[in-house]
């Protein structure tokens, strides 16, 4: 067996969460980054330890944010062993969180990623919010458009008249840890779907998260059939000018992950996936061409080539 760990944090999305007075979701975004990025490995995570600094101890913040890492590594089967909270004023003006995952995969089991070949079928695994990524540039855009408590603007929608930018932004990240390992395997488990790769898409977006995965075989893709991002970032994009090409290198833009199956195995991916509460669907082919293609949410069509 080999040993995985993966290291990761909230960025400045806690930062929003700490001004709105809302944190009990930031435990799905944080677990998230972690593992997500093990999964990828192949890895099922057994434990993740986190790290707190922040300014001020709020025994209501703490909580509200344990609770929700509690929550989420309930519904992953992932136990949390141990952690620190580090009161560091000088350090940080509001508070940074972190967090460590570990993870086991046996050694003929870790996703070997020069498998991928051209007529291979990619599947994006759909995600509502921006996931941990970008909110440097989310905030200076809300911030300028709306003042510096943009958070309490009102977005009304059908639903929810009441809604903020706040809520909008801090939609949670969709967990994919549990819904992957129910294609490759838990521990001791038979593999259900030959998995070729897998993408967490994250900062530096699908040019560079899924580049990483079709390196190694010299391939590229063609990605014709994305999921729509959420239509409160499209507008964000707008307000600030971001460029359609500069959206999908810092946002996943709707798609939390995509994985490269045989393209007869697509289906049952997308039905195993289905029965997980993951929403999936065949958004692309792997080609000769080392090129990702990627057909985008406004029709514009860019070419990213390997650098």
């Amino acid at each position: 067996y080999y040993l995985v760990m993966t290291d990761d944090g909230t960025g400045t999305k806690i930062d929003v969460a700490l001004a709105a007075g809302n944190c009990k979701t930031l435990g799905s975004d944080l677990l998230a980054m972690v593992t997500d990025d093990a999964v990828c490995t192949g890895a099922e995570v057994i434990a993740v330890s986190n790290t707190i600094d922040i300014a001020k101890v709020d025994p209501k913040i703490i909580g509200d944010l344990m609770e929700g890492l509690s929550k989420a590594c309930t519904a992953q089967k992932i136990v949390i062993p141990a952690g620190e909270i580090a009161e560091v004023p000088g350090a940080v003006h509001s508070a940074t969180w972190s967090a460590t995952a570990i993870g086991i995969v046996a050694k003929n089991r870790v996703i070997d990623t020069k498998h991928i070949s051209p007529g291979d079928t990619v599947i994006a695994l759909k995600e509502n919010g921006a996931r941990s990524n970008g909110f440097s540039l989310i905030r200076k855009i809300l911030s300028e458009k709306f003042g510096k408590i943009w958070w309490k603007t009102l977005r009304p929608t059908p639903d929810t008249p009441t809604r903020t930018w706040g809520d909008e932004v801090l939609s949670p990240s969709v967990v994919y840890h549990a819904a992957i390992l129910e294609l490759i395997g838990r521990y001791g488990e038979k593999r259900k779907i030959n998995v070729k790769g897998i993408a967490h898409i994250t900062g530096g977006g699908i040019p560079s998260k899924f580049r990483r995965v079709l390196k190694r075989s010299g391939h590229g893709a063609v990605l014709d059939h994305l999921f729509t991002p959420p239509e409160w970032l499209t507008e964000i994009s707008a307000m600030g000018k971001v460029t359609t090409e500069e959206c999908y290198r810092t946002w996943c833009m709707g798609n939390g992950m995509l994985i490269v199956v045989d393209a007869e195995d697509a289906k049952e991916t997308i039905s195993i996936l289905k029965k997980s509460h993951v929403e999936a669907q065949e958004c692309g082919t792997t080609t000769e061409d080392p090129a990702i293609v990627v057909h985008g949410y406004d029709g514009s069509v860019m070419h990213f080539r390997a650098s």
